[in-house]
């Protein structure tokens, strides 16, 4: 747990104040580093002791066969597992042969500071040796987000009571030892040392080491190079063998004297190019690198975030540990995608290997989600990752026996690994999440060009995917039978409603893309007949309602069935599916993670207020939250349906579910869709931001009048009483809106851009630059609070 004194809370960066071993797995995750390319974790520079070492590039992975009692047709083969490569982060010290480990002699002081502005991991220590020798070592680390294949160090040590003579090996290690991480031996083993060595080489100040995984084929290389600075004397040497490059630096100081080494390393990796082809890209990474210097590097570095800041920036008065949490998680998801470039964003991002580094649909409806509005440069990249892989997903379709584009639940190159079918095959809302990711990314920023190519292809095979998997009954209703929605204590399902209201608005925005470009539809094979039909099914999509509750159902049926012993359940029995069979969760009243209740988020026209009101109070008593994704939807549909209160615990819940290592898990790496969660609470639920104006598909402005400004934006805002000031900005077609909210009224400042339309509670108001629009904050409705199952309210408190 980091629920530490040793960790101050402080408004933009995350600083340890003392060492603690027993929270180093945990620290090693929130103080990781990446730009969605390259992934360091925040290991000590010594490399040891460790919790979890991690070197990580998107996408590089081992395979491993998937076990099964019983062969299946349709199942899966082979598993997919991100793996620890060549790590370049290491620094060794020794002190008059003493080497430098936090376990042994004395340990004055250690500090330890992630930067949210500028990018940079900063250390220092204060450490005495056995003998009585006294060291001060400082270290500043970065993964470039300037320059994708780069990461530096610069590592100072200085003498402080006397003369000393230090040794620094700067080294590249492959296949370092790992704790055990899968319970599966297959899995083990190919983790274990999952690098095979091709090349190693060591001159003057440069390192260089080439390894290709064993069944997946991928090259990876890694090369170093340095600046050393030190007293007269200071003399440098470079070896090499097939797993290790080291270059080890000599100097003896005297009291006050610095001995300087700055560490570039380049890294690359590919299933094609040849070893040669992979030597000189990283070499040219290098002299790239060494060209900017160290300087320029943190120069760029700063630039990068100062961009991202301007439009992402959240202020919270009122909390200042949601005001830290709120600019850690968003600084965590900027470098996670800021430079993948085409590849997955993992739901651990390039923290850790939880979840086996695969990507989910978190991706879609969490992270880019937040992106789409902060950051939507880097959101069409991972959208085109998801176009890349549609071959497969056209297979994948061809083999369950359906049309159009399956994609995978849980994957890293684009192909399903998950092998277990009711949870993985059969969540095909998955592919709905991907189309409405896309249908979001198009409305923000008007990108035309991706609309026309791999957005339109994702509308259209998506939606022909639902004509296949569902049916019309007797009385024209259209259902979609056997399928898993959001909750994963709920499986196999007729008409998950979630399923079918985000199934509903994939055929909408792929019948209206089709009509604006015809001549892409043409080229899709899709003609009227076709675009017809999907609006058909739009139209007749079951919706499960109980008439009798008033209420909508999860999936046909789920609220006749028998309610789950809440009060017989102990509170260490939570989560459910390490204490209980599946067969029975999935029979009993009893949710997992926000399932119709984010549905009501994603499709709010869907429902009234009423029905919304009704429904958020039905389900509330049975979500246990066994998910990190759920306390983010809750939190905006109890702001919505006037529980502040209650909105404002899930808030605190969401942001503090990595810095309080609220679900035990943070030593495998970061929830990125629950740090996206925090930004979608504050924003979606208290700022009251409704998801756009325009239908699903249509341009925001469609029938407007041309001297009209865009109609962009609804908002409903209202805060808790523990907030006095909630401000946040958002991107959209060009425009940077930013909202500022009081416990009485509301400001919308439009920083850049034409003037835009915005609807606050109701209200119509036109903002333009240097014209702020101040509006009223009514009260919120008085309604009952809804309570939770037992022992499941909100964590709210470090």
């Amino acid at each position: 747990m980091i629920t530490h004194t040793n960790f101050a809370t402080e408004p933009w960066q995350l600083r340890e104040t003392a060492l603690d071993l027993d929270v180093l797995a945990q620290s090693e995750s929130v103080f990781a580093l990446s730009n969605g390319h390259l992934g360091w974790r925040g290991n000590l520079d010594e490399g040891e002791p460790h919790g979890l070492p991690g070197s990580y590039l998107n996408g590089v992975h081992e395979t491993h066969p998937l076990p099964y009692a019983e062969a299946g047709y349709g199942y899966p083969e082979s598993g997919q597992t991100a793996i620890n490569v060549t790590d370049g982060k290491i620094i060794r010290l020794l002190v008059d042969d003493h080497p430098f480990d936090l376990r042994y002699g004395e340990l004055t002081s250690h500090e330890r500071v992630l930067d949210f502005r500028t990018g940079v991991l900063s250390r220092s220590a204060h450490w005495t040796t056995p003998s009585g020798r006294s060291v001060r070592l400082t270290s500043h680390r970065l993964v470039s987000l300037s320059q994708r294949a780069v990461a530096a160090i610069a590592y100072t040590v200085e003498a402080v009571n006397g003369p000393a003579t230090v040794a620094v090996q700067s080294e590249l290690v492959a296949n370092e030892q790992l704790p055990t991480v899968s319970g599966d031996p297959r899995v083990a083993a190919v983790i274990d040392s999952p690098l095979r060595p091709e090349e190693h080489y060591a001159h003057d100040t440069r390192l260089r080491l080439i390894h290709c995984t064993g069944e997946s084929r991928q090259r990876v290389a890694v090369a170093a190079d340095h600046i050393v600075e030190g007293p007269e004397g200071t003399t440098y040497a470079a070896e090499s063998e097939p797993d290790v490059a080291r270059l080890t630096v000599t100097a003896t100081l005297a009291p006050g004297q610095q001995l300087r080494l700055v560490k570039f390393v380049s890294y690359g990796w590919s299933a094609e190019r040849s070893l040669p082809a992979l030597r000189d890209q990283v070499e040219g990474g290098l002299a790239a690198a060494r060209s900017t210097g160290w300087d320029g590097l943190l120069e760029a570095q700063r630039g990068c975030l100062d961009e991202f800041w301007s439009s992402a920036d959240v202020e919270v008065e009122g909390d200042e540990e949601v005001q830290q949490a709120v600019r850690f998680g968003l600084f965590h998801l900027f470098q996670a995608a800021a430079r993948a470039e085409r590849r997955a964003l993992p739901a651990k991002g390039l923290t850790g290997t939880g979840y086996d580094g695969h990507a989910f649909w978190d991706t879609e409806s969490f992270v880019l989600s937040v992106l789409t509005y902060t950051a939507p440069d880097t959101v069409a990249p991972v959208l085109e990752w998801r176009h890349s892989t549609l071959p497969g997903a056209l297979e994948r379709a061809r083999q369950l026996g359906l049309s159009g584009a399956a994609f995978p639940w849980r994957t890293i190159d684009g192909a399903e690994c998950s092998a277990y079918w009711p949870a993985g095959t059969v969540a095909f809302h998955v592919n709905a999440d991907i189309a409405a990711a896309a249908e979001r990314y198009v409305f923000a920023t008007g990108d035309q060009e991706f609309h026309r190519g791999p957005g339109l292809e994702l509308l259209v095979h998506t939606a022909r995917l639902w004509r296949s998997l569902g049916h019309f009954d007797a009385d024209g209703a259209f259902h979609i039978d056997g399928v898993t929605g959001p909750d994963e204590y709920s499986a196999i399902a007729r008409d998950n409603l979630y399923t079918n209201v985000m199934a509903r608005k994939n055929l909408l925005a792929a019948a209206d893309a089709v009509s604006r470009h015809p001549d892409r539809a043409q080229d899709l094979d899709v003609d009227a007949a076709e675009s017809a039909q999907w609006r058909e099914i739009a139209a007749r999509i079951a919706v499960p309602y109980n008439r009798r509750l008033q209420v909508h159902e999860q999936s046909a049926g789920f609220t006749e069935q028998e309610p789950w012993d809440f009060d017989g359940t102990a509170e260490d029995q939570y989560p459910l599916l390490l204490h209980f069979p599946y067969f029975d969760l999935y029979r009993k009243q009893v949710v997992k993670q926000a399932d119709l209740v984010l549905a009501m988020l994603t499709c709010p026209n869907e429902f009234t207020a009423e029905e919304k009101a009704r429904n958020f109070a039905y389900y509330e008593p049975l979500t246990v939250r066994d998910s990190s994704l759920s306390a983010s939807c809750q939190a905006v549909l109890a702001a919505e349906t006037g529980h502040l209160g209650l909105a404002w615990a899930y808030t605190r819940e969401a942001a503090l579910m990595d810095l309080d290592d609220l679900e035990h898990n943070t030593r495998d790496g970061l929830h990125m869709a629950s740090l996206a969660g925090t930004w979608i609470a504050l924003a979606q639920g208290l700022g009251g931001m409704r998801r756009h104006l325009a239908e699903a598909g249509r341009p925001a402005d469609e029938g407007r009048r041309a001297e009209e400004p865009e109609a962009l934006g609804r908002f409903a805002p209202r805060l808790p009483s523990a907030l006095s000031r909630l401000a946040f900005n958002v991107r959209v077609r060009d425009r940077r809106l930013r909202i500022d909210i009081g416990q009485a009224s509301a400001r919308y400042t439009l920083l850049a851009g034409a003037p835009l339309t915005v609807v606050h509670h109701g209200t119509t108001a036109v903002v333009a630059v240097d014209a702020p629009v101040d509006l009223p904050v009514p009260p919120s409705p008085d309604s009952p609070e809804p309570r939770q199952p037992k022992g499941r309210a909100p964590v709210t408190s470090r």
